[in-house]
C-alpha cells in the first residue's frame, strides 16, 4: 500500500524523465490530476491506461474543495492496498496543492509516499526569460495573489492563469502594486512547438487572444529603493578605505586631523539650508554623515566604540529625554519640554559637571560659545529680566570702543581689541534675547555677502570693466541691483 507521485514535465513528452517513464509504464493504477496536458496524448498512443479527475473540475464549487476531493480519492485508492501512481503536470512540488494534501493524509493514515523529482515549467521559463532564480523569485498561484506582501522586492511568477476571468482579476490586483503600465511577460505553452512569449502592459493582460491552462505571467522586480534603512553601505566603504590596501590618506587620519573637516561640513549643510536647496542639502548631509562614520571607524580600530554604539547611545538618550513621548509624563507646551530636557540632562551629567559653565566645548566657534556661556549663566539667574537693558549694554560697549580707538598707540590696539570683543559679546546677548542663534545669523549674512559680491563681479565681467575702473558709488549701484534681484527671487 503506497502512493508514488510523478510529474509529467512542463509540456512536451521529451521533458519526462526516464525514471518517471519507467514508473508510468509499470503502474498498476495510474491516476492523472488532469488530461489537459500536452504529453497525455503520447501516453494514450503508447497504450498507457489511466483515470483522470477532470470531471471533478466541473462539479467542485472552488479549487480548495476540488483539490480536497482529488486528494481524498487518491488516498481512498491507496487504502484498498493498491500501489498508486499519481501524475501531475510539471513537477509535483511546484504549485501542486493536491500533492500537499495527499502528503498530509498519507502520513496520518500510515500510507507510504514517494515523490519523484521532475522538471517544471519554471526551468523552461528561467531559460527563455534569462531569469536567475538565485536573485530572488516569488511563485504564487493566481488565486493567492491577494496575499502578496506590500513590500515585495523579488520577481513574481504567477501560475494557473487559466482563463480570461482569472487574468482580469490578477490584472486588477497587480495594478495596485505596480501601476497600470508596468510591463509583464506572458508565457504560454512553454517547451512546446507553439510556445508563446509576449510582453504587455498590465492593463492589457486580459486582452490577449488566447489564455488557457498553460498560461503563466512573469512580473519583473520593481526598481525601487529599499524601505529598510541601513548605514551598512557607508560603514563598509569606510572600513575598506581604512583597511590595508585602502586609501593612504584615509588610513593616516586621526580624530585630531579630522576636526577641520567636520566643521567645514557643518557649514556646508547650513549653506544648503540657507539656499533652500534640497538636492544640495541631501548631498551635504551625506558628507557630514561620512565624517561621523569616519570618526566611529577610527575609534573602533583602537577599541573605543563602534558606529552601532554611536547609534545606540543617541537612541537611548532621545528616549530617556522624552518621557512625555516614551513614558507617562505629560507636558503642556514646547517650553515645558525644554524644562524637562534640562532637568534630565542635569541629572545625567551630575557626576561630570560641578560648575555652572561646564560642558561647553572649548573648540566651539566664538559666537556659538558666547551664546552658550550666556545661556548657561541665565539658567542660574545671572541675566537681565528683559531686552531693554541689553540694548543699553550694546550702546555702552560701542561707546567704549569709540573711546578706545581714539587712544594713542600702543594702548589703542589692545584696548580696541578688548572693547570690540565686548561689543560682539553684547550683540550675542541681544541675539539670545531675540531668539536668534548668532552663529547661524552671521553665516547667513556671509552667504548673502558672497552672493551679492558675485553679482557685482559678474556684472563687471559682462561690461568688460575692471575693478580699478569703478569707484565706490558705482559699485554700490551694482550692490543695490543684487539686493533687488534677491528680493524678486
Amino acid at each position: 500500500m503506497g502512493v508514488t507521485i510523478v510529474g509529467l514535465g512542463p509540456g512536451s513528452f521529451k521533458h519526462i524523465t526516464l525514471e518517471t517513464w519507467d514508473i508510468l509504464t509499470g503502474a498498476g493504477t495510474l491516476l492523472l490530476r488532469t488530461e489537459k496536458h500536452p504529453c497525455v496524448e503520447v501516453l494514450k498512443a503508447r497504450g498507457l491506461g489511466f483515470t483522470a479527475f477532470d470531471h471533478l473540475y466541473e462539479q467542485a464549487e472552488d479549487f480548495a474543495s476540488l483539490y480536497r476531493q482529488i486528494a481524498d480519492k487518491v488516498i481512498a485508492e491507496a487504502r484498498r492496498g493498491e500501489k498508486i501512481v499519481y501524475a501531475v503536470p510539471g513537477s509535483p512540488l511546484v504549485a501542486e496543492k493536491t500533492v500537499e494534501l495527499i502528503s498530509s493524509q498519507a502520513k496520518a493514515a500510515g500510507i507510504s509516499l514517494t515523490i519523484i523529482p521532475a522538471m517544471s515549467f519554471l526551468e523552461v521559463l528561467y531559460t527563455r526569460l534569462g531569469v536567475d532564480p538565485i536573485t530572488g523569485v516569488t511563485i504564487v498561484d493566481a488565486a493567492d495573489l491577494a496575499a502578496l506582501p506590500p513590500d515585495l522586492a523579488t520577481g513574481l511568477i504567477i501560475t494557473q492563469v487559466y482563463s480570461r476571468q482569472v487574468a482580469s482579476e490578477a490584472k486588477l490586483t497587480l495594478m495596485d502594486y505596480f501601476g497600470d503600465e508596468y510591463q509583464v511577460t506572458v508565457v504560454r505553452n512553454l517547451g512546446l512547438p507553439d510556445e508563446e512569449i509576449v510582453k504587455v502592459m498590465l492593463f492589457e493582460l486580459d486582452r490577449l487572444p488566447v489564455i488557457d491552462h498553460l498560461t503563466s505571467v512573469y512580473v519583473p522586480p520593481r526598481q525601487a529603493r529599499s524601505k529598510v534603512f541601513s548605514l551598512d553601505p557607508v560603514v563598509d566603504v569606510m572600513a575598506r578605505l581604512r583597511s590595508p590596501g585602502g586609501c593612504v590618506w584615509d588610513i593616516e587620519q586621526t580624530h585630531l586631523s579630522l576636526r577641520r573637516y567636520i566643521v567645514e561640513e557643518v557649514y556646508e549643510v547650513l549653506e544648503a539650508i540657507e539656499l533652500a536647496d534640497g538636492v544640495k542639502l541631501c548631498e551635504e548631509l551625506g558628507d557630514l554623515l561620512l565624517q561621523i562614520v569616519f570618526h566611529a571607524r577610527v575609534a573602533e580600530e583602537s577599541g573605543g566604540f563602534t558606529m552601532q554604539d554611536v547609534v545606540d547611545t543617541v537612541t537611548e538618550k532621545m528616549v530617556r529625554r522624552h518621557p512625555h513621548v516614551f513614558g507617562e509624563i505629560t507636558v503642556r507646551d514646547a517650553a515645558e519640554v525644554v524644562v524637562n530636557w534640562d532637568k534630565i540632562k542635569k541629572r545625567e551629567k551630575a557626576g561630570e559637571r560641578t560648575n555652572v559653565l561646564d560642558g561647553i566645548p572649548i573648540g566651539l566657534p566664538s559666537l556659538m560659545a558666547a551664546f552658550k556661556l550666556q545661556a548657561k549663566a541665565a539658567k542660574v539667574g545671572f541675566d537681565w529680566a528683559d531686552i531693554g537693558p541689553v540694548w543699553d549694554k550694546v550702546a555702552e560697549e560701542l561707546s567704549e570702543l569709540r573711546e578706545a580707538v581714539a587712544l594713542p598707540e600702543p594702548r589703542r590696539s589692545q584696548r580696541a581689541e578688548d572693547e570690540l570683543g565686548d561689543v560682539l559679546f553684547a550683540v550675542v546677548n541681544l541675539a539670545r534675547f531675540m531668539g536668534i542663534e548668532p552663529e547661524t545669523a552671521l553665516n547667513a549674512a556671509n552667504n548673502k555677502f558672497r552672493r551679492r559680491f558675485s553679482h557685482i563681479e559678474a556684472a563687471l565681467a559682462a561690461q568688460n570693466r575692471r575693478w580699478e575702473d569703478m569707484d565706490l558709488a558705482g559699485l554700490d549701484v551694482l550692490w543695490e541691483e543684487a539686493k533687488e534681484k534677491e528680493a524678486k527671487e
